[in-house]
C-alpha cells in the first residue's frame, strides 16, 4: 500500500510515457519544432492535452492536438516569440486561449480554462511530471490538474468524460485527491458527478477512489438535500456549454453564473 508521503514522490517522479499520439509527419515535425522554440524561449511551460493523456493512459490515438500550458502572465512573451519567428499567432480569446500555427498545423497556447474555473498557476507546476516527448524533455501537466482541466469540458461537440475516467483507471495512484477536492470545493457536484461516472463505467475498480472522498462527497449531497432550494435561478450548465445553454439564459429567465457574480459586485 502506498503511503502518502511515498505517492507525493511518485507524483513528482519522472513519467516514463507509455506512448504517445498517433501524428502524421506534418504534425510530428512541426510539434518537434515548436517544444525546441520553447525551450529557446526559456518560458516555463507544460505539455496537455492528448499528450499528456497518453502518457498517463497508454492510450494512442490520431490527433493533430497539441495543447501547451502556462500561467496568464507568461502568455504573451510565449506568442511574442513564435511572432518573431515568423509563426502565425492569434488571440482567439484574451481570457484563455491563443494558437500558434504554420499552415494547417496548429498549438493551443492555454492558461485558463474557457469558463475561468481553472487557471493555470505555480501550483500546477510544482506538480508537473518530467518526460520525454518527441526528442525532447518536457514538463506534463500532472495528472490531478489535468483531469481538473477536463471536468467541465462538457457539450455536444466534446466531451473529456472518458479521458477522465481513463485517468482515474491508470493513474489514481498519482492523483493528489484531497488537492482534487480543494480545487472543486465550490464546485464538487461536479467532481461527484464525475466520480460516479467512473464507478459505473468500472464497477470492478470503485476501489481507486478513496473512500473517504465518496463519504465526503455524500455527506455534503445528504446535508444539501435537507435545505430548500436557492433562490437565484442561475443555469450553471453555461459553465460547460455556453451555446448549448444559451436558451436558458436567453429565453428562459435563468442568469448565467458571470451574470450573478457581475450583480453581486455591483
Amino acid at each position: 500500500m502506498i503511503t502518502e508521503p511515498e505517492r507525493f514522490l511518485l507524483s513528482a517522479a519522472p513519467l516514463e510515457a507509455r506512448a504517445e499520439p498517433i501524428l502524421d509527419a506534418e504534425a510530428e515535425s512541426f510539434y518537434t519544432e515548436a517544444i525546441g522554440e520553447l525551450r529557446e524561449a526559456g518560458i516555463p511551460f507544460m505539455v496537455a492535452g492528448t499528450f499528456a493523456v497518453a502518457a498517463y493512459t497508454g492510450i494512442s490515438r490520431l490527433t493533430k492536438d497539441f495543447d501547451i500550458f502556462c500561467k496568464a502572465g507568461d502568455w504573451p512573451r510565449l506568442l511574442s516569440h513564435f511572432k518573431s519567428r515568423n509563426y502565425d499567432v492569434f488571440i482567439e480569446d484574451e481570457r484563455w486561449i491563443g494558437k500558434v500555427t504554420r499552415g494547417p498545423v496548429f498549438f493551443d497556447v492555454i492558461f485558463a480554462s474557457s469558463n475561468g474555473t481553472t487557471p493555470v498557476s505555480d501550483l500546477w507546476f510544482e506538480h508537473s511530471c518530467e518526460t520525454s516527448l518527441l526528442g525532447h524533455s518536457v514538463r506534463l501537466v500532472g495528472p490531478t490538474e489535468l483531469i481538473w482541466s477536463k471536468f467541465f469540458i462538457q457539450n455536444r461537440n466534446r466531451y473529456d468524460g472518458a479521458d477522465v475516467a481513463h485517468l482515474i483507471l491508470r493513474a489514481h495512484e498519482r492523483i493528489d485527491w484531497k488537492r482534487l477536492l480543494q480545487h472543486m470545493e465550490v464546485h464538487w457536484e461536479v467532481l461527484l458527478i464525475h466520480l460516479l461516472n467512473f464507478r459505473f463505467i468500472y464497477p470492478s475498480e470503485r476501489e481507486r477512489v478513496p473512500a473517504w472522498l465518496m463519504d465526503e462527497l455524500l455527506d455534503r449531497l445528504a446535508h444539501q438535500r435537507q435545505l430548500p432550494p436557492p433562490q437565484a435561478r442561475i443555469c450553471r450548465g453555461r459553465m460547460f456549454s455556453s451555446l448549448d445553454y444559451e436558451i436558458d439564459v436567453r429565453e428562459w429567465g435563468f442568469a448565467d453564473n458571470e451574470e450573478m457574480v457581475s450583480g453581486r459586485n455591483e
